[in-house]
């Protein structure tokens, strides 16, 4: 429903109240709650009553719930957003799912903090670097050209709907001090990443991602990361980690985690945590036991999406430097390597690959299973892969279907652990993305509250909002209540609902109608409004368990 304006007064208790949510449902954990008005002052909720029993206030809006169920504002704990929340059809698709707050700087790579000066002659610095290299995955910030955590987060101060944290890239300070160099940092070159942290904590970072599957993290050893999960030990913050790897490699990836989180004190959270859930939490469980601070988020497809290279390419190759690659996947010998050494043991993956991003000469392959451009280029699935890892400069992105050990009942088990919060991983580059960036949270409400009872309403806030808000530190969000940041969204329990698909990703989803950010309609009807009152999310307190 849309906002009204209301000329009735109330006077008294009520006054500075400029918004009134009329006649919502809020979640308990005995169910919904009876009716009840939220008082709005400006962007914090000044209160919560029973419906009806305060007038509103001469000139203050009026949304109208009309018994649909309020949530505080839902937070996005694993997005590649930084440079698509910037697009008006972005923050729709993220609105309509009642996301007003999403963490980015994910796996590693991303714009900042970046030296206005390459590293060394002949190499790029480190935005520069980092926008290519992820190219596929975060997109170019449309404004954005180097500098600080502070300037980066200057960019959406007002500039859009949703505010937006920020996790310092591992990867991308990694570059800043050596390059793509595939070797372990000296005790010096630790010490200028630590003192780069601390920097970009101070800017305002909720803090640490690493991409320890991806160069040039991949050559980060434990002394690297457990001096750098000190500083963040330090300030109460989180190391928020892409792992070694997944599926199989999972055990010895946590493994690693678990050794940083034991020597350095860190608060440790896994993202787009998936595979046999009964094996994954086993580990989550055995380090929480022995007292250390672990949580995870995870998405409910059985889907991931990457770029190509990551997914197809052996880390020999320095796949942190595309233009050093890309020669190199031009040179028989090294085409010859691959195929007597790397490609054979990947036979299962070309027909769960289906191509998501290909700029350049092949765009008509977005869409496309690998196997079917594999028959329309006349080539066998390995020369394929080459040609479009050449074509693009490794800037193509793919979906590709997880191994059968993620299963739906392995979705569902990990969901329903304490220790999850929800992540959409959500990529928005090229023709035909992943649709977990316009349905992942209305999947998580309307499956697996709604059809499977994986959660109660209640169990939903606290998964898609609360957790987030305490892992990070953004203490005046994550709950309905006065004090609390007035990040409201209204959903109706019966029509929420995600309708993209891998073949029409990005659909709106649908039920969830009227949204607020910090005391604002930014959606009203199921259209923006056109306000842009989102900030940069910068953590209040240290972090806390989630």
């Amino acid at each position: 429903m849309s906002t009204t304006e209301t000329t009735s007064d109330a006077g008294g208790r009520d006054a500075g109240v400029t918004l009134v949510v009329r006649g919502a449902r809020l979640t308990t954990p005995d169910g919904l709650s009876e009716p009840v008005d939220l008082l709005v002052a400006g962007d914090t909720i000044l209160d919560v009553v029973a419906a009806g029993s305060v007038q509103a206030p001469a000139g203050a809006h009026v949304v109208e719930a009309a018994g649909r169920v309020a949530l505080p504002g839902l937070i996005d704990s694993h997005v590649h957003g930084e440079a698509a929340v910037l697009d008006p059809d972005v923050q729709l698709a993220m609105l309509r799912q009642g996301v007003t707050s999403i963490v980015v700087g994910q796996d590693g790579v991303s714009y900042a903090p970046s030296a206005p000066l390459p590293v060394a002659a002949g190499t790029p610095d480190a935005h520069t670097w980092a926008t290519g290299y992820f190219s596929a995955i975060n997109g170019e910030h449309p404004t954005f050209r180097g500098g600080s955590v502070a300037d980066l987060l200057a960019t959406y101060e007002g500039s859009t709907p949703l505010n937006v944290a920020y996790l310092v890239p591992h990867g991308t300070l990694r570059y800043g001090v050596l390059g793509g160099a595939a070797r372990p940092a000296t005790p010096t070159e630790i010490d200028r990443m630590t003192d780069l942290l601390r920097e970009a904590l101070d800017d305002g970072a909720c803090g640490m991602s690493t991409g320890l599957e991806y160069a040039p993290a991949s050559n980060a050893t434990d002394d690297e990361l457990v001096a750098l999960a000190r500083v963040l030990a330090e300030r109460g913050l989180p190391h928020v980690s892409h792992m070694r790897g997944y599926e199989d490699k999972a055990g010895t990836a946590m493994a690693e985690l678990v050794r940083v989180a034991r020597a350095s004190g860190v608060a440790t959270h896994v993202s787009h945590y998936h595979g046999p859930a009964a094996e994954l939490i086993g580990y989550v469980e055995d380090a929480r036991a022995a007292g250390l601070d672990v949580t995870f988020d995870s998405y409910p497809y059985l889907r991931g999406c990457s770029i190509l290279s990551m997914v197809s390419l052996p880390t020999w190759l320095p796949i942190a430097d595309p233009d050093a690659t890309v020669a190199m996947l031009q040179d028989p010998d090294v085409v010859a390597r691959l195929k007597a050494e790397h490609f054979p043991g990947l036979a299962d993956l070309w027909g769960r690959v289906t191509m998501a991003a290909v700029p350049g000469e092949l765009r008509w392959s977005e869409g496309m299973p690998l196997l079917d451009v594999a028959d329309r280029l006349g080539l066998d699935p390995v020369d394929t892969t080459l040609r479009i890892l050449v074509s693009t400069h490794l800037r193509a992105g793919c979906v590709f279907a997880q191994p059968p050990t993620n299963s739906p009942e392995s979705v569902r088990a990990l969901l329903r652990h304490p220790a999850q919060m929800g992540g959409s991983d959500a990529i928005y580059q090229g023709g035909r993305p992943h649709p977990r960036g316009w349905g992942a949270f209305a999947r998580f409400l309307a499956e697996h509250v709604r059809t499977l009872g994986d959660w109660t309403w209640h169990d939903a806030e606290r998964h898609l909002s609360t957790a987030a808000a305490e892992r990070f530190g953004f203490t005046d969000r994550g709950r309905l209540a006065p004090g609390a940041r007035a990040d409201v969204v209204l959903l109706d329990p019966q029509t929420v609902q995600d309708v993209a698909t891998y073949e029409d990703p990005r659909r709106p989803a649908t039920g969830i109608d009227d949204v607020l950010v910090a005391g604002i309609p930014v959606l009203a009807g199921g259209q923006p409004t056109g306000a842009t009152p989102g900030r940069a999310l910068r953590p209040t307190v240290p972090a806390g368990r989630a």
